[in-house]
Formats: C-alpha cells, structure tokens, sequence
C-alpha cells in the first residue's frame, strides 16, 4: 500500500461507478442521489440531496429494494440495505464497474416502467 498507494485509484474507480449509475437514472427518468466518499458510496433513491440522516431517511426504500432485487437478478450483489455502503476494492477494474453500470441501465429502465 505505501509502495504503490492505490488510494487515488480506487476513487477513481468508485467515480466512474457513482457517474454511471447517476447517468443510467437520468436516462431511465429515475430519481437517484448517489453520496461517495472515497472508494465507498449509496445510491439513495429521492428527489432532493442527501445530506445527513434525515434526508436519508425520506429516500425510497421500495424503490431500492427492487433495484437491489434487480441486480441481483443481473448476476450484481450490492449490500441488501439502502443505509448501506457499497465498497469497491482493488480487486474490481474499469471492466467490472462497467458491467455492473450496464445492469444498472437495464434494471433502472425496468424500475421506470
């Protein structure tokens, strides 16, 4: 870790996720507030920014638990909670966010009809 400090990576990583599954709401006409800090980060599903616990709690957790449901369903496990973080690590690459984004376009897009 101190030779190779993967740090700058690994938000990087966890960025290219958050904008995806951003971008795959805004196409698929979903309300989703991604919060990141560092390679950890949760999609809440509301209208209106996510800034603390309260904010939080007015998310819609129905619509999290059939996007949950959904990724599972597409070969994608995220953590069952939407109080939950989902941490990336060193062992994920571009590939495998791009392909949990991709499931991500197709879930939101069935979560919209």
């Amino acid at each position: 870790l101190e030779r190779e400090n993967p740090y700058d990576h690994l938000e990087q990583l966890t960025r290219r996720l958050g904008e995806g599954l951003s971008a795959a709401a805004r196409q698929a006409g979903v309300n989703l507030q991604v919060q990141q800090c560092g390679s950890l980060l949760t999609p809440f599903f509301s209208d209106s920014p996510v800034t603390d616990f309260d904010s939080a709690l007015m998310s819609r957790t129905d619509l999290f638990a059939r996007f949950f449901r959904g990724m599972l369903d597409s070969g994608v496990y995220l953590a069952p909670s939407q109080f939950e973080a989902i941490f990336v690590s060193l062992a994920h690459t571009e590939p495998d966010i791009d392909k949990v984004v991709a499931a991500a376009v197709q879930v939101l897009r069935q979560q919209r009809d």
